[in-house]
């Protein structure tokens, strides 16, 4: 019995030492941080503690309402979702850390009715957070951080903290984009894809491309605005008649839905086209792509030459779901593409290189299996001969008029064919080469990429034009005059001859 008695306090002094030296289940609160990465230093975070309630390893029980909402809030909140406490509303919401649709109307709620925030600025591409409970957290941008920096958005979601975490905010910046196509007139292979440049011809017109993806969380907006911004060069004339709208390749045929304005317009915008509410159109959803295409005519007072003329665009969208009104505004970054053009410069010269007046020329391009004329160039008094605004493609030159007491060129008419290349890897399109592949004729083009032109002199011969000498054709004028004079001999002896008989 002794003996049982002292295994009996040996067992239980043992036990009470392993009570005192495990951890309790129940752990105590302790600093928490929430690291927010990656993202900008324009951000400003605030961390409201929704629910609380007891911490045990990593599960939260006994759910309580934190310190981030106001006593108003929960009595809307417990109304709106018809429960009695935070317990209640903590089960209704099951899955609430996800990324639910619930949850984010959850948050949307929430939001209305916050306080005691802990916040902090990123430096950075990092936003760190120190919070002194565990529990349910909202992490939202602070309220107006964000004014006057357009290229981004708010963000706000429900984060469970019951140790340090980290997390990557979803990227909600839609994203815009603008482009051109080109076609080769000469081979008819067609329009290109959308590209960010092209080469035509004046009075062409030029088909246009904007493109804006709608944000990721669209769905967290009462309403959602965007306006496509454009601003062409003087080269360039919109045609407001040949918009066309689209939400993921399908058209708006309801053309209450946006305007496209072209008057009282700022940062030089050629023209706008304004959503008001996309939510109006049943189409659009989350990720949904919205294209604008349109026709410019290439003019009069485009620039010729490396310069190009460009067009830029941008978009506006609404960048804070929780502004009921859509008000606040994110804008993209400018984006640009460039409408190249050229010149051929004619020049009219003598063998020895000496300009020549009075001469007229045509000029025409080939369309598919057709040449169509492009300008007849009238100069008596002058001796070089610019055609303007012309696209890759192949000429045909005709000298139509001649300078007196010169022979017209030769071969008439004269074909070349304008190539080009560039490079579009840049964000600024650049021409790369500009060559003039003349197919019949002794004729060379010299080529200025700033100018854009490709230059050639146009040789005309004076007189008749008989083979130089020592070719064939004298040569038989030679032989044939000495048999008539040594015929004409012949016949003067003979006729002698008979006289003296």
């Amino acid at each position: 019995m002794k003996l049982f008695k002292k295994i009996a306090g040996f067992i239980l002094a043992f036990a009470m030492i392993l009570a005192i030296a495990m951890p309790s289940v129940v752990m105590a609160d302790n600093n928490y941080t929430i690291t927010i990465t990656p993202t900008t230093s324009d951000h400003t975070y605030e961390a409201y503690q929704i629910f609380g309630g007891n911490l045990s390893n990593d599960t939260l029980s006994d759910i309580t309402w934190g310190n981030g909402i106001t006593d108003a809030g929960k009595t809307a909140l417990l109304a709106e979702y018809n429960v009695t406490d935070a317990a209640g509303l903590a089960r209704k919401l099951s899955g609430f850390a996800s990324n639910s649709a619930d949850v984010k109307a959850f948050a949307k709620k929430a939001g209305k009715y916050l306080q005691n925030p802990t916040s902090a600025k990123a430096v950075g591409n990092t936003a760190t957070i120190n919070v002194a409970k565990a529990g349910y957290y909202l992490i939202k941008d602070k309220d107006n951080s964000l004014l006057g920096k357009y290229d981004e958005t708010y963000t706000e979601f429900i984060l469970k903290v019951v140790k340090d975490q980290t997390v990557k905010p979803k990227s909600n910046k839609p994203t815009s984009e603008k482009k051109v196509k080109d076609i080769n007139d000469s081979t008819e292979t067609g329009m290109t894809e959308w590209q960010d440049l092209a080469d035509w011809d004046i009075g062409d017109k030029v088909p246009f491309q904007l493109k804006g993806t709608v944000a990721a969380d669209y769905d967290n907006y009462k309403v959602y605005k965007m306006t496509f911004h454009d601003h062409e060069s003087k080269g360039l004339t919109f045609d407001k008649d040949s918009v066309k709208v689209c939400v993921d390749g399908q058209p708006i045929t309801d053309t209450t839905k946006y305007q496209v304005v072209t008057e009282h317009l700022e940062n030089n915008c050629t023209f706008e086209v304004r959503f008001a509410d996309l939510k109006l159109i049943s189409d659009v959803k989350a990720g949904s792509v919205i294209t604008v295409e349109y026709e410019s005519e290439l003019n009069k007072d485009a620039v010729i030459g490396s310069l190009g003329n460009p067009n830029e665009m941008y978009m506006e969208f609404s960048n804070n779901p929780n502004d009921e009104q859509g008000g606040e505004i994110g804008k993209t970054p400018v984006d640009k593409v460039i409408v190249f053009t050229y010149k051929t410069i004619i020049n009219k010269v003598n063998p020895e290189g000496t300009p020549l007046e009075g001469a007229e020329f045509k000029l025409e391009k080939k369309v598919g299996d057709k040449w169509i004329e492009k300008a007849v160039i009238k100069n008596d008094k002058g001796t070089t001969f610019t055609f303007k605004g012309l696209d890759d493609g192949l000429y045909r030159l005709t000298e139509t008029k001649t300078p007196s007491e010169y022979n017209t060129m030769n071969p008439n008419p004269l074909e070349f064919e304008i190539t080009a290349t560039h490079d579009e890897s840049d964000a600024e399109p650049k021409l790369l080469t500009l060559t003039g592949d003349v197919k019949t004729g002794d004729v060379s083009f010299k080529s200025s990429l700033e100018n854009g032109s490709l230059t050639a002199n146009v040789v005309n011969h004076k007189g008749s034009e008989l083979p130089s000498t020592g070719g064939m054709g004298t040569t038989i004028l030679y032989v044939a005059g000495a048999v008539m004079i040594l015929a004409a001999g012949a016949f003067l002896v003979m006729q002698k001859k008979a006289e003296d008989k």
